[in-house]
């Protein structure tokens, strides 16, 4: 098509077998917008396109993603409000005819697939190393694994006792994101146990209490924000899957259990990891959750580690 239809915060380019989504900067644009910047989404990763009224004299343009095809949305798992929603085009009103003949030619380039879910991700995730603080911890990815690291202050004494947490990739099944803006908002890595008889992958047992799993963190308020940690969700879940075992190809039989969890070896702390632990203390000071005494104690602490 080749064509640019210009909402509101959002730019739709039109190409011949995809759409780029590009997202404005500003300080009116939800901040998940400006982190994802720009997303190229192929027709083939679409199951529909919607054209509906909006609030306030505007019409909405929204492709709806299909099921596998997106591991941004399928991290949110419908969580998302409606204005952090990267499918959504928001337009005034009087475009409604131009924005129904978009949808139109997009509905005419999907593919006979598009009811299906989709074999792999078409569309890609935010590029790896990332990183977010949550309530309590710190959690990095650097495109291999995922690790947690906890702060002094925040984490519970089960992550406490377990220590800093390292998991592959290739340890793990997929990833449970709880939205920050709902109560026990967390951030979960579904870890690999095994093969059941059926020579299918089966999954640990989470504990219920995402405070007390050391393959989880927090969130709070402040803490783990839907634009640092969604993305985040969704670099780990396509990296999950790029490093699925092909079952083709896979031994007949059991298959050995993996570990699931590696403690990080005690050795001489990262000062930067000291420093995000104090700043954090600061932060729970400021707030009034610490007392003077208390601050200066962990503080010490802390410093006595380097």
């Amino acid at each position: 098509m080749g064509d640019v239809l210009a909402g509101f915060h959002t730019v739709w380019e039109f190409d011949t077998d995809s759409v780029l989504i590009r997202f404005e900067r500003g300080i009116r644009t939800p901040k998940l917008f400006q982190v994802l910047g720009e997303r190229r989404i192929p027709y083939e990763a679409l199951a529909a396109v919607e054209l509906t009224p909006g609030k306030r004299g505007t019409v909405v343009l929204r492709a709806v993603p299909r099921r596998g095809a997106d591991p941004l949305m399928d991290a949110a798992d419908g969580q998302l409000k409606d204005g952090c929603d990267p499918y959504r085009l928001v337009l005034p009103a009087e475009r409604d005819v131009l924005a129904e003949y978009y949808a139109d030619q997009m509905r005419a380039a999907l593919g006979g697939s598009a009811s299906a879910p989709a074999d792999e991700y078409l569309v890609s995730a935010p590029p790896p190393p990332l990183n977010f603080k949550a309530y309590d911890g710190k959690a990095s990815f650097d495109g291999k694994a995922v690790a947690f690291r906890w702060f002094w202050t925040g984490a519970s004494s089960a992550k406490w006792k377990a220590g800093d947490q390292n998991f592959s990739v290739e340890e793990l099944t997929g990833v449970e994101w709880r939205s920050p803006e709902v109560f026990n908002g967390h951030l979960r890595l579904v870890r690999r146990e095994g093969a059941d008889g059926a020579g299918c992958t089966s999954r640990t047992e989470q504990p219920g209490e995402a405070d007390q799993d050391p393959a989880a963190v927090v969130f709070g308020l402040g803490y783990g924000l839907v634009h640092e940690s969604l993305p985040f969700a969704a670099s780990v879940l396509e990296a999950v899957r790029a490093a699925e075992p092909d079952e083709d190809t896979m031994p007949a039989g059991p298959r050995a259990t993996v570990t699931t969890m590696t403690v990080t070896p005690k050795g001489r702390p990262d000062p930067g990891d000291i420093a995000d632990r104090i700043r954090h203390l600061g932060a729970l000071h400021d707030a009034g959750l610490l007392t003077d005494d208390e601050f200066s104690s962990k503080k010490a602490e802390l410093l006595a580690e380097l």
